[in-house]
């Protein structure tokens, strides 16, 4: 890539005119934490293990935005003059879904992890369930995705009734095919367990997923999932730029995982409509914040243990940088990150405990080392403050470290 070129830095004279952008790579992990045995996660290393197994990969963008910096990678350059600030950061929170992960981006670290459901849900709450909503369910184990509609998906056609699932994570899943439930109706329902689904049975995300296609042939559709959070217990960045009255812009399932408070978004079922959904956004917002999911690292490639898939997402990735920041303004803040990993080499189709990496990219930004973050609340701190926003109650602030406006 030819890097953009870089404007004098200048602070703008109207202050509210400043743009930042997260762009949050789903699942895009850099390697091991140092809790991460006590998540079942030892040896998990997302980029690393994949481009491991992806000799003569070439990812010259990334690697001149500093990549090969953050932390030591098979077959990228630690190239001298990165292009931008690089670092990594632990996660501090309880937990590694990409709810917990979003939010202490967003300057909110949770103490206590979301429950999870190893042994499947509590018959009493599925019978709750299943009353309120008028249908009975069948699965509720752990399960993949895919596998649980090869399992259940044709007994499901035959009765009607749920198919409810968890995994690792702390979600309650409901699939349905859309020609036996309509899709009014499978939202309600992921409504109404939202509704039982609080205090110390509050999971992290009631998902609706619906899918279509007959044995053997079922497919899931993305463009139609939606995802029920809880709302955030306190304060996020979003709310801080809300009540600053600065627009937020949101491309992928960002306002499904803050319960839709403060932001609205575009959702995305590919990574290249999430790309092309962010270069159009820099192109056109005027400042505020842009939040974005990339999902696929996640959701097509590391949840499928898929190495060739998520090879290849890493080779679009680096092609679609340069238009990603090809418009970017003088004093606009970038940041590229991820919210936990998801490593496709491992026997787990589950995230995994993991550092993520951190660039930070804009003509007034330094390219410095930022090192090792403690957590990941210090990118939504450094945010706030380079929006001139009240500081957020967690994360420490690297923009004086960066910034040379």
């Amino acid at each position: 890539m030819s890097e953009p070129a870089r404007p004098p830095a200048r602070l703008s004279a109207r202050p509210p005119e400043r743009r930042a952008a997260i762009i949050v790579l789903d699942g895009l992990g850099i390697g091991p934490t140092p809790d991460q045995a006590a998540y079942g996660d030892e040896g998990s290393d997302s980029l690393g293990n994949a481009l491991q197994l992806g000799a003569g990969l070439m990812l010259p963008n990334l690697e001149r935005l500093g990549l090969g910096r953050c932390r030591p990678l098979p077959g990228v350059a630690a190239v001298e003059r990165p292009g931008a600030a690089f670092g990594i950061a632990h996660p501090r929170s309880a937990g590694k879904d990409s709810t917990t992960g979003h939010w202490e981006l967003c300057g909110l670290v949770l103490e206590q992890p979301f429950p999870t459901y190893p042994l499947g849900f509590p018959p009493e709450l599925i019978a709750e369930f299943s009353r309120r909503t008028g249908r009975g369910a069948l699965c509720n184990l752990p399960a993949s995705g895919t596998a649980v509609l090869d399992q259940f998906g044709q007994e499901h056609l035959q009765s009607g009734r749920w198919i409810v699932y968890t995994s690792a994570d702390s979600v309650f899943q409901v699939a349905a095919h859309e020609a036996v439930v309509p899709l009014d109706e499978l939202y309600a329902a992921c409504a109404t367990a939202r509704e039982i689904l609080q205090g110390e049975q509050g999971v992290s995300r009631v998902i609706a997923r619906p899918f279509r296609g007959e044995p053997g042939k079922w497919e899931r559709v993305g463009m139609h999932r939606k995802d029920f959070s809880l709302p955030p217990p306190a304060d996020t960045l979003l709310d801080r730029c809300e009540a600053a009255k600065l627009p937020r812009m949101g491309v992928g399932k960002v306002d499904d995982l803050f319960a839709r408070r403060g932001i609205s978004s575009l959702h995305t079922a590919t990574n290249a409509e999430a790309y092309h959904l962010i270069e159009t956004a820099l192109g056109a917002m005027r400042r505020g914040l842009l939040l974005a999911n990339v999902i696929e690292f996640d959701q097509t490639w590391g949840h499928r243990n898929d190495v060739p898939g998520y090879l290849k997402g890493l080779t679009e990735l680096d092609e679609a940088i340069p238009r990603l920041l090809a418009n970017v303004q003088p004093d606009d803040l970038i940041i590229f990150t991820a919210d936990h990993g998801n490593d496709p080499t491992t026997p787990s189709t589950d995230h995994s405990r993991e550092a993520v990496p951190v660039l930070v990219y804009g003509p007034g930004i330094t390219p410095a080392p930022l090192g090792e973050r403690a957590t990941f609340a210090d990118i939504g701190q450094t945010v706030a403050e380079f929006l001139r926003l009240e500081p957020l109650a967690a994360g420490t602030s690297f923009l004086g470290e960066v910034w040379r406006g």
